[in-house]
């Protein structure tokens, strides 16, 4: 019976999220923001805009206000290490509740296949359900894997959060142009700049407590930088930061490194 009474609870919950309401309220915003862009007003501080829906913290909402006022795109993104795609996922609200169509990656079976029973079952989806890809990336393969899937050019977005190579995979991907990039880090490391040597078999699972992983802040700000992106913003605790191509939302300011490690906390402990 608890079993139930949970499974009930946990559908009434992704309904009020996925809700006409919610809807209305998101696309209200949504266009409130592209308004102002519009006009030259003045906009928020993207400090100010966050909040969640399906993400693990308030990247929703940071992603709504940076695409808003990035004027009209593809309407398509990019998830590497996309779980199973719901569950503190910075790329379902844009999928469930905004219309988007993308690529969802990743290495574990079985939360490829609930990704895949949710979003052809869900009505916002089931009649274009995201394209869900069951793929162990490597700096070798994530371009073949995201080609192979009909994803080329250019992309809203692209959010990497494979827990390790993340640095080495949007270093290597080619195959797609990202307006935005979310790519996670590990604001503990401070201003130091570090990235893991690469190991296409590294899976953080696996790994010794002790091993540190992933890159820093800095380090992944100067890969952007080399991309041709800059930081405009973070999640609520540093780890999920936000890259902006360099012609994209021009009225959207740089953030620097420093800025970011200073309005986040780096508290979180994965």
């Amino acid at each position: 019976m608890k079993r139930v009474l949970d499974e009930a609870d946990r559908r009434r919950r992704l309904d009020e999220r996925t809700s006409p309401t919610t809807k209305v309220a998101l696309r209200r915003l949504f266009l409130d923001y592209r308004r102002l862009a519009r006009e030259g007003a003045a906009l928020p501080s993207v400090w100010d805009t966050g909040f969640r829906i399906f993400s693990q913290s308030d990247e929703d909402g940071l992603l709504l206000f940076l695409l808003a006022v990035a004027e009209e795109g593809p309407r398509t993104l990019v998830d590497l290490g996309a779980g199973d795609g719901v569950q503190a996922s910075n790329c379902a609200n844009l999928l469930l509740n905004l219309g988007f169509h993308g690529l969802l990656v990743d290495a574990d079976e079985a939360l490829v296949a609930r990704a895949q029973r949710f979003y052809g079952g869900h009505p916002d989806t089931k009649r274009r359900p995201p394209v869900v890809v069951r793929a162990f990336l490597t700096r070798e393969n994530v371009d073949h894997v995201v080609r192979r899937a009909g994803f080329e050019g250019e992309v809203d977005l692209l959010s990497i959060d494979v827990d390790g190579n993340d640095y080495w995979l949007w270093d290597a991907l080619q195959a797609i142009d990202p307006r935005f990039v979310v790519a996670e880090t590990h604001p503990d490391l401070g201003l130091e700049d570090y990235v893991m040597p690469y190991d296409a078999g590294f899976d953080w699972r696996k790994a010794p407590n002790e091993l540190r992983h992933g890159a820093s802040p800095v380090a992944l700000a100067k890969l952007g930088e080399q991309l041709g992106y800059r930081i405009v913003g973070a999640n609520l605790y540093g780890f999920n930061v936000v890259f902006a191509r360099s012609d994209v939302a021009p009225a959207v300011p740089a953030v620097s490194v420093e800025e970011l490690l200073r309005r986040t906390s780096t508290g979180f402990s994965r």
